[in-house]
C-alpha cells in the first residue's frame, strides 16, 4: 500500500534533475552572452552565479519564501490550537514538528516550505483560521505535512529560486542583445548561434515555468490523497477546499514565484471564459476535481 513517503525518493531525484538542468541552461546562456560580446568573463560569472544560486536555493529557500510571503512566526501563546493540531498530526505522520508561521491575510490559504522535514515550515493565513472548523483545518495541515513527508516541497521551494533566476538572466541577456554593443558585431555575428541564443533566452523562463506548473498540479492531487490517508477523514479537506474556493479574491501579497506553494491559487478564481483560459496556466488543478477525488470511494485508503 502506498504511504506518505512513497514519492520521497522520486522527489529528491527530481530536485537534483531540476538543479542540474538549471545549471546547464544558465551556463549555456552565459556562453551565448560571452560569445556575443566577446567577453569570456561573462561565462565565468554565469557559472559562479549558477553554483551560488543552486546552493542558495537548497539551503536558504525556506527563509526566502517566508520573507516573500510576509509570514511571521506564530507564538504558541497566541495560537495554541494551531500548534496542537500541527504537533498531533506531525506525530501521527512520524515527522518532527515543523516551525509554525502566520500570514496576516484575510484570504484563506496555507503552504509548506523547507528543504527537509527537519527544516520544514508550515504557514497558514489568518483568513483560513477564521473560516475553517477543526476537522477542516486538520485536513489542510495534513495536506501540508504530506508535502513535507513526500519532500515534494523541496522541488517546489527550489523552483521558486531557480525559475525566478532564469527569468531574470534571460531578460538581462535579451536586453543586452537588443540594446547593447560588442566587438562581435564588428567582426560579424554567426547568425545560427545568435538565433539559438535568443531562442534559449526566450524559452528558458517559459520552460522553467511549465516544469513548475506540471510539478505543482500533480503534487496537489498527491498531497490531497496523502492528507486523507493521514487523517482518515477526506471530507474535512474536501470541505476546506470548497470554503477556500468560495472566497474568490487574491491574497494581499500574491506572487507568481511562490503561487505553486500554496494549497489554493493565491490569485483567486476567475469566472466565466477567464476561468477556462486561466486553468491552462494555473499552478493548481480545479478545486472541483480535487474535491471529487477526495469524495470518491476509497479516497482515504491509499494514495
Amino acid at each position: 500500500m502506498a504511504t506518505l513517503y512513497t514519492h520521497q525518493s522520486a522527489n529528491v531525484h527530481k530536485t537534483w534533475f531540476l538543479m542540474t538542468m538549471f545549471f546547464a541552461v544558465v551556463v549555456f546562456l552565459g556562453w551565448g552572452a560571452s560569445w556575443y560580446f566577446d567577453n569570456p568573463a561573462i561565462l565565468l560569472i554565469a557559472s559562479i552565479l549558477a553554483i551560488i544560486t543552486n546552493v542558495g536555493s537548497y539551503w536558504y529557500s525556506d527563509t526566502l519564501v517566508v520573507r516573500m510571503t510576509h509570514a511571521v512566526e506564530a507564538p504558541v501563546s497566541e495560537y495554541p490550537e494551531l500548534h496542537r493540531i500541527i504537533e498531533n498530526l506531525a506525530i501521527t505522520a512520524g515527522l518532527p514538528k515543523p516551525r509554525v508561521y502566520i500570514v496576516n491575510d484575510p484570504a484563506p490559504n496555507a503552504f509548506a516550505t523547507g528543504r527537509d522535514a527537519e527544516h520544514a515550515v508550515v504557514a497558514v493565513t489568518t483568513g483560513i483560521l477564521g473560516i475553517l472548523e477543526r476537522s477542516e483545518l486538520e485536513g489542510v495541515i495534513a495536506h501540508e505535512l504530506s508535502h513535507v513527508g513526500n519532500r515534494d516541497m523541496l522541488v517546489s521551494t527550489v523552483a521558486v529560486v531557480l525559475v525566478g533566476f532564469v527569468a531574470v538572466l534571460s531578460d538581462f541577456f535579451l536586453r543586452f542583445v537588443m540594446y547593447g554593443g560588442g566587438n562581435s558585431r564588428d567582426r560579424g555575428v554567426h547568425p545560427v548561434l545568435l538565433i539559438l541564443g535568443l531562442i534559449a533566452a526566450v524559452l528558458a523562463p517559459i520552460a522553467a515555468s511549465l516544469i513548475q506548473l506540471a510539478i505543482s498540479r500533480k503534487r496537489e492531487f498527491l498531497a490531497d490523497a496523502s492528507g486523507a490517508l493521514l487523517t482518515r477523514y477526506p471530507e474535512g479537506l474536501a470541505s476546506a477546499l470548497t470554503k477556500i474556493s468560495l472566497y474568490g479574491r487574491e491574497m494581499q501579497h500574491a506572487n507568481h514565484a511562490t503561487a505553486h506553494l500554496f494549497i489554493a491559487n493565491p490569485f483567486g478564481g476567475a469566472r466565466g471564459i477567464g476561468a477556462s483560459v486561466g486553468r491552462l496556466f494555473s499552478t493548481h488543478p480545479p478545486v472541483e476535481e480535487r474535491v471529487a477525488a477526495l469524495r470518491s470511494p476509497g479516497s482515504h485508503g491509499g494514495v
